[in-house]
């Protein structure tokens, strides 16, 4: 019976492993039945946001949430092109009104010369309720039950869902006031308040005031104490931003500022309840994972309810949301892609936003192909371009695509690209004495011209292409002359037979070697030059394909290139600190004006000097003269001639080497609805609609499980029953003979 016994443990363990092998053919990788939940699935890479609070967050990666859970006083209308402002927290888009010096009325049309400030009255949408959120809760007396907690008292919490308790309160104007008031903080981050404060009246003086009473609250305290009393920004009065009444928030700008509306379709001034604020500030709540950048409080349509640092990232459908109905106005060209068919329905559609960490673009793509993203992710623009292109270069993946019913809409919407020199480098920067600065200078536009943007992102790097850039103001805005008759850089391109063509490689040697590097070596050390890019995502196989082909640009000059990539969140640190020399950079347009890419190379914003976005840290004072006249000057001749001379003068400095203008595209499945492509629309999540029965159709379809694993395993088990049971017959027989032959011996 022992040879059985074997025989039948063995046909166990193999069935075991049969049925555990049929049961984990489903390779989904979420939980059972969650691809029939109204859920959207997508993702990230990297790493998880930085700042989710709206004074410090803008990277692109961020907008992702902040829009989502936060509502700005306005926003852009979905389907519209151009852009049209609509109200979202406000009740109407305001129109200012102007004063003179002494504070008398002038008309609409008043010359910018004579306004001295700009008033703009925001009426509040009355009943607008705050996420439920333990800032708000409240006891039977009244009294705040969560705003004065003790480290013991918080313990082990490190979710607002974690605590007993939740509430909310109507939005008020105040709401608006204390988020403007934010700007000035010395405690975080807070890119914007260099803009804000050269237009907000009294916010600059309201920041050193700030900053002395913050230093009051911190006196005794160590430096890098986690634990820091509350800065309660309602105690001090700002002269640009208060509540006219209980709806009514009025802001006083100085001058004439036309881009200040479009600020405010943005999560810098979306409501900040200072409970929500107080909260945060308690002891504890830091060393816990508890702050804005994790947990962030809104009234938008979606709040955080599940944050696993670099791993998850689950928003929920606000209950407290005030609603709003999907668009009914588009053009003749919405109507036909079905995204006029919701029209009047209430939103959001879908009641969960489920992102997970992707690091690598391969798989991110397998999972989007077996349709376990309903897209790759929500905010990256440029993921239908590359689905297209693996369309073009195979009619096998081809056919799959459009057996599987991919959406892959394009666009051309106002974004750039570009190669940076931080112009504090000593290297590649502006120079000490008038004669570095002419050397460096001609390094910079060496550089520029060595880079054959026309070659690697026209037709090598084809899923990230776009067309050459001569200038930092995309084509579709008032005031660019990209793709115009005649107009192209000078430094890096001229005509030939009419056609616009790069200037070849040997102007570009010639100004090395004026610059002090002939042949790529320093004429007085003989040493080579070597230059350092700080490539601002961590290295991943897709990447290096573009960052060897950037090594191979500058080695058409002799200078090697030393590749420092690291992930966003050290490359910010990097740059803060000035620490970058030449870096690659983009912008996706906050708003419809060719200012909001001028602004990248204004002084006052540089990057290591004021926490801004002009990460070259680019300044020159004829250009910033520019830049502070265009700011007041509406869409005409005056503003073009603006437009140009500053254009002018970066064409020649070369603080970038342009780059290229994308082309943008997103990638949807079949069952997702009512995907527009849009740079400056980021709060899609909300248009969106999903079916999920078809997705759970289509998943089990495009994933059928591989069966003949398994019914190769039974064989072989069949096979090793036969086997084992032969071989234990044989045994018996054979010592039924022998026991035989020894009885008739005897």
């Amino acid at each position: 019976m022992r040879g059985n016994s074997i025989v039948v443990r063995i046909g166990l363990a193999l069935s075991l492993a049969a049925a555990l092998l049929s049961a984990g053919c489903n390779n989904s990788p979420y939980p059972a039945g969650a691809e029939r939940q109204n859920t959207m699935f997508y993702s990230f890479d990297e790493r998880s946001p930085r700042y989710l609070d709206p004074v410090a967050s803008y990277a692109n990666p961020e907008s992702a949430y902040t829009y989502q859970i936060y509502e700005p006083p306005y926003g852009y209308h979905y389907l519209k092109r151009p852009y049209t402002l609509i109200p979202k927290a406000a009740a109407e888009v305001a129109k200012p009104h102007y004063l003179d010096r002494d504070g008398h009325a002038l008309p609409d049309n008043a010359p910018a010369e004579q306004i001295a400030e700009s008033v703009y009255d925001v009426k509040i949408r009355p009943g607008v309720m705050f996420q439920p959120h333990p800032a708000f809760a409240k006891d039977e007396q009244g009294r705040y039950r969560y705003l004065n907690l003790t480290r013991d008292q918080l313990g082990d919490k490190r979710s607002p869902l974690d605590f007993q308790y939740q509430g909310t309160r109507e939005l008020v104007a105040d709401d608006f006031v204390y988020a403007l008031k934010r700007h000035a903080t010395t405690r975080i981050e807070a890119p914007i308040f260099a803009i804000f404060s050269e237009y907000v009246i009294g916010l600059r003086e309201y920041a050193d005031q700030v900053k002395k009473e913050d230093a009051k609250l911190l006196a005794g305290l160590p430096r890098d104490a986690r634990d820091k009393p509350f800065l309660d920004f309602r105690k001090w009065p700002l002269a640009g931003s208060y509540a006219v009444d209980k709806y009514t928030w009025r802001i006083r700008i100085k001058g004439k500022y036309p881009q200040w509306s479009y600020w405010m379709a943005m999560p810098f001034l979306a409501p900040m309840a200072w409970e929500a604020d107080a909260f945060y500030a308690q002891p504890g709540m830091s060393e816990n994972g508890l702050s804005l950048n994790q947990w962030p409080v809104g009234t938008g349509p979606y709040m955080m309810v599940d944050f696993v640092r670099d791993r998850r990232h689950v928003l929920q459908r606000n209950p407290n949301y005030h609603g709003e109905t999907y668009p009914c106005e588009g053009s003749a060209e919405d109507k036909a892609a079905g995204l006029l068919a919701d029209c009047g329905k209430p939103m959001p559609f879908i009641d969960k936003l489920y992102v997970t960490i992707e690091k690598e673009k391969v798989p991110r793509k397998e999972k989007f192909k077996q349709g376990y993203f309903d897209v790759p992710e929500i905010e990256r623009p440029e993921w239908g371009v590359d689905f297209r292109n693996d369309a073009d270069d195979s009619d096998e993946v081809r056919k799959l695509y459009e057996d599987r019913g991919f959406q892959f809409p394009l666009m051309t919407d106002i974004s750039n690209w570009y190669l940076g020199f931080n112009m504090l480098d000593p290297v590649v920067g502006r120079g000490d004495t008038r004669e570095q600065q002419e050397k460096n200078r001609k390094l910079r536009q060496a550089i520029a011209i060595a880079i054959d943007w026309e070659e690697g992102y026209g037709r090598i790097f084809k899923s990230k292409g776009g067309v050459a850039a001569h200038s930092p103001v995309p084509p579709g805005l008032f005031g660019s002359r990209e793709g115009q008759p005649g107009f192209y850089n000078p430094v890096t391109h001229q005509l030939v037979d009419g056609k616009v063509v790069r200037r070849p490689i040997e102007d570009a040697k010639k100004l090395l070697a004026e610059a002090g590097y002939p042949g790529g070596r320093d004429e007085k050390t003989g040493k080579p030059l070597v230059l350092n890019y700080d490539f601002q995502r961590a290295p991943t196989p897709e990447s290096k394909s573009e960052n060897d082909w950037m090594i191979k640009q500058f080695a058409k000059l002799g200078i090697q290139l030393e590749i420092r990539a690291t992930d966003f969140n050290q490359y910010q640190d990097k740059t803060l600190q000035g620490r970058h020399q030449i870096f690659w950079g983009g912008w996706l347009a906050d708003y419809p004006d060719a200012e909001n890419f001028l602004f990248l190379l204004y002084g006052p914003l540089g990057r290591s000097k004021s926490q801004g976005d002009n990460y070259s840290n680019y300044d020159n004072a004829e250009y910033d003269g520019l830049y502070r006249k265009l700011q007041s000057l509406d869409d005409g001749p005056e503003k073009q001639a603006v437009i140009d001379k500053m254009v002018a003068i970066v064409q020649q400095d070369s603080p970038w080497c342009f780059g290229y203008f994308p082309w943008g595209g997103l990638a949807f499945q079949q069952w997702v609805h009512n995907g527009k492509p849009s740079i400056l629309i980021r709060d899609m999540a909300k248009y969106y609609r999903l079916d999920p029965e078809l997705r759970a159709q289509k998943q089990a379809e495009w994933n059928r499980p591989i069966v003949w694993p398994v019914a190769l395993l039974v064989l072989a088990f069949a096979a090793l029953i036969w086997v084992g049971r032969r071989s234990f017959k044989a045994r018996e027989t054979a010592t039924a003979r022998g026991t035989t032959v020894a009885v008739e011996a005897n």
